[in-house]
């Protein structure tokens, strides 16, 4: 005997397993995902805040930044591995239509661990300043308070325009010696960067 199932009912069959089946589906997907967001949130740099003054003729700016590194990017540094941080920073004036770009900078900071004197030294690239640290912790602190940055001198903004500056910071990757690169441009671990942060800078 050959047992048939009518039609109706074969597809409310089917309907269920595909139904189950999807949310099984979807609840990996969740368990998966979720752990790695929270991952890349939890490892991101974050800028808490952002202050500028005018001091004779040129705006400088104070910035709170929190970085915090992955423990891949931690193990490469402690392994001799030099990691670069770079903060871009744009003054535009703003605009109804679209935003004009006024000075675009970049401030490097190159950071290094040595091994001999078990202490992290941070290098300012710009300046070409070099301070060394006892510990992590001090080094991060150090890199995260900046003050008195130079921005743009007084005489290239207008007095009746107005004017944002965004500033974001990030680690370099084309910085990473040259077999780290690849996996480097798809991994979590070594996409580190703030979000851009906004700040009105009124002449």
């Amino acid at each position: 005997m050959v047992f048939s199932m009518p039609a109706s009912l074969r597809h409310k069959f089917s309907n269920s397993i595909t139904g189950a089946y999807l949310r099984s589906l979807f609840a990996c997907l969740l368990f998966i995902l979720i752990p790695l967001t929270s991952l890349q949130a939890s490892e991101a740099f974050v800028i808490k805040s952002i202050e500028t003054h005018l001091e004779e003729g040129v705006y400088l700016f104070d910035a709170r930044i929190e970085y915090k590194f992955s423990d891949e990017a931690l193990s490469a540094l402690k392994n001799g591995v030099p990691l670069i941080i770079l903060m871009n920073m744009e003054v535009k004036e703003k605009r109804w239509y679209w935003n004009k770009t006024i000075a675009s900078l970049e401030q490097g900071y190159l950071l290094i661990y040595h091994a001999l004197s078990k202490k992290f030294i941070i290098h300012n690239l710009n300046s070409g300043t070099q301070t060394d640290y006892s510990s992590l912790t001090h080094a991060l602190y150090a890199l995260g308070h900046l003050q008195n940055l130079p921005l743009i001198d007084a005489k290239f903004l207008e007095a009746d325009a107005r004017y944002l500056l965004r500033i974001r910071t990030q680690l370099d990757i084309e910085s990473l010696p040259a077999p780290m690169r690849p996996l480097a441009y798809i991994s979590s671990d070594w996409r580190l960067q703030s979000d851009w942060y906004i700040w009105p800078l009124t002449p």
